[in-house]
């Protein structure tokens, strides 16, 4: 819905509540304390049960923290002339344990001097703080602008088409501080819930349908529709819970006859098959051990070989060039040889070899000339 239809449709619920209904009489003052609990009573109530539920709570208990630790059924008993007691009390009684923790004191005056959005911060912190009671403690005791809008008022917003389905599941109402002032927003609170109350008492208030109808047309209607899909939904809830509660009872019977499965047995057969796996295990890690040590010996033959073989062939090409350079520079290779003593002894003897083979013929060739010297006639 478009924000100008719905400021619309408030006016228009505004009026018809002050044709139809009449201002309540102002509050009295009172402590902030005070309006937080009276909220928490007035919430789906009449203001003659909530003030009656108020006196009865001063006069049987001595103070509110005698109210912060009695017992919930206690406080029923106490409030028992409103619609939803139960409801009621356990509101109370949490709003003061939220209360307490917060600020460990019921004296909270002094939230009035500080700022209000610190204020509201605190007390949305509180699990049992509803947005009827946190609207109506805003307007009424910290003098901030917001209308209090519980259930049997939202079911009105609902009727009307003034809140869809979504916002009302959220608990509040876009574009209602703006359409209503400020200055009217406590009176256009009261005469709505004067209005809500009675339509919650009885569904079929002529007032509360009048109202309905001169605001938006059909909104009848389309409450009694919301109201019986209601009244469905919940006897399918209702059913739905009997009938898992009925499966969860047949599904114990049919484990007790059954009995209890064979834990031990189970177990044994269990520990055989895990002993039968190991003995397996340790019968094929011997097999597997001399495979292994046979295929890392292969494994390091068939490297030795193929390490061999390119020094073999590297080798080869080198002996002839070392025959040749020893024969034609036989005084080269005598003076390198001290200089080369970093070389292996097996090329140290291969060079040696060729060398001494060399130096034969010139000692024989100064052998026959000393012979032929000496047979020359003197």
């Amino acid at each position: 819905m478009s924000a100008s239809n719905r400021a619309n449709l408030i006016a228009k619920l505004q009026t018809a509540l002050k044709k139809h209904y009449k201002p309540l009489p102002a509050q009295p003052t009172r402590p902030l304390l005070e309006h937080l609990l009276y909220a928490s009573l007035l919430q789906d109530a009449s203001a003659e049960l909530a003030d009656e539920g108020m006196a009865k709570c001063e006069q049987e208990f001595f103070d509110w923290n005698e109210v912060r630790v009695t017992s919930i059924t206690e406080l029923t008993q106490v409030l028992s002339r409103l619609p939803e007691p139960a409801k009621a009390a356990a509101r109370l009684k949490s709003n003061l344990q939220g209360i307490f923790e917060e600020f460990y004191t019921f004296d909270l005056d002094h939230l009035k001097k500080e700022n209000l959005g610190k204020a509201v911060g605190k007390f949305e912190r509180m699990p049992g703080m509803t947005q009827f009671v946190l609207s109506y403690t805003i307007q009424h005791g910290l003098g901030g602008h917001s209308i209090p809008i519980d259930y049997s008022a939202m079911v009105i917003m609902l009727a009307t088409e003034i809140a869809s389905q979504p916002e009302a599941m959220a608990g509040k109402v876009p574009g209602l501080e703006r359409a209503i002032p400020k200055s009217k927003g406590i009176e256009f609170s009261g005469l709505l819930h004067q209005c809500a109350v009675a339509l919650n008492k009885n569904l079929k208030d002529k007032a509360a349908r009048d109202l309905l109808e001169s605001v938006s047309k059909g909104s009848g209607e389309r409450l009694d529709d919301w109201l019986a899909n209601k009244k469905a939904a919940k006897k399918r809830v209702v059913k739905r819970k009997t009938k898992e509660k009925a499966e969860a009872a047949e599904a114990a019977k049919a484990a007790e006859l059954a009995g209890p499965p064979p834990k031990k047995k189970a177990a044994k057969k269990g520990t055989a098959a895990a002993k039968s796996a190991e003995a397996k295990a340790s019968e094929a890690a011997p097999a597997k051990a001399p495979e292994t040590k046979a295929e890392t010996a292969k494994k390091a033959a068939s490297t030795k070989k193929t390490a061999s073989k390119p020094a073999a062939e590297k080798a080869a090409p080198e002996k002839p060039k070392s025959t040749k350079k020893s024969a034609a520079k036989q005084p080269k290779a005598a003076a390198s040889t001290p200089a080369k003593k970093k070389t292996t002894k097996k090329k140290s003897v291969k060079k040696s070899a060729p060398a001494s083979a060399e130096k034969k013929p010139a000692s024989a060739k100064k052998s026959d000339n000393r012979k032929l010297t000496k047979s020359k006639p003197r």
